[in-house]
């Protein structure tokens, strides 16, 4: 079973002082086409004026726009689940996990970076940087450009593996999905939430390594506190779990 996540956009700073190269990431054969953007984006933070960086950014804050804007190949650099903070990594609570739930997470867990791309929570080698949604540099169209050059990579891995994507929206514009895989959805109220989607996210993560679930069977028979299936809808090769939070 492989997971596919969101990153978050707050990340945890610090590190080790070992930059990145084709063995830090999943899919090393792709690292000089991971690098084409990665590089543009480092030419774009050392060399961008003050508004420039505010836009990249999302902020005024000027502490953290001096620290984005460093070299990124001199940024040290960390575990990329560990790399990641924000509401579901809280509730996902990786560092409080056993070795063999986190090794779960870091074997199972696929999360879409803005920047980088797809990378495997376990890849050692992910600095600190910044880049908000949907934002970009040198007009580049980085979500087409990830789907374009990691797809098929992507469709090879995924090939003999049952799929959850619990990846945000804007995610899905990196990958497309092209064999039958569940996603969730979940509503309190009757509407659909946003805060509490982030940390369910995060909640059945944590559930999934907990319990060691390898198929989407073992995922149906889970039982998960608080929360209790309302629908499953079924459209191409999309299932949805509906979920109601009580």
């Amino acid at each position: 079973m492989k997971i596919l996540f969101s990153p978050s956009e707050t990340k945890i700073a610090g590190g080790d002082e070992i930059s990145f190269d084709k063995n830090s990431f999943i899919f090393p054969e792709l690292f000089e086409k991971r690098m084409e953007i990665v590089k543009q984006y480092n030419d774009f933070i050392t060399t961008a004026s003050k508004e420039e960086l505010i836009k990249l950014f999302g902020t005024k804050k000027e502490d953290v726009l001096e620290q984005y804007s460093k070299d990124l190949f001199k940024t040290p650099t960390m575990k990329v689940i560990q790399r990641y903070d924000g509401v579901a990594f809280d509730y996902l609570e990786y560092s409080k996990l056993k070795e063999n739930e986190k090794s779960y997470i870091d074997e199972n867990v696929l999360i879409f970076s803005n920047l980088f791309g797809v990378l495997k929570a376990g890849n050692k080698g992910l600095p600190d940087y910044k880049l908000k949604q949907g934002e970009t540099f040198f007009d580049l169209k980085i979500e087409k450009f990830y789907m374009d050059n990691f797809s098929k990579a992507l469709n090879e891995y995924l090939k003999d593996e049952d799929i959850i994507d619990l990846r945000a929206g804007f995610y899905e514009k990196f990958y497309k999905i092209e064999k039958p895989y569940t996603t969730m959805k979940f509503i309190k109220d009757g509407k659909v939430v946003s805060h509490w989607a982030k940390a369910y996210r995060g909640i059945i993560l944590k559930l999934l390594a907990k319990n060691g679930i390898k198929t989407i069977d073992e995922l149906m028979s889970m039982e998960i506190e608080n929360l209790k299936i309302e629908e499953i809808k079924k459209s191409k090769l999309k299932t949805e779990i509906v979920y109601s939070i009580f």
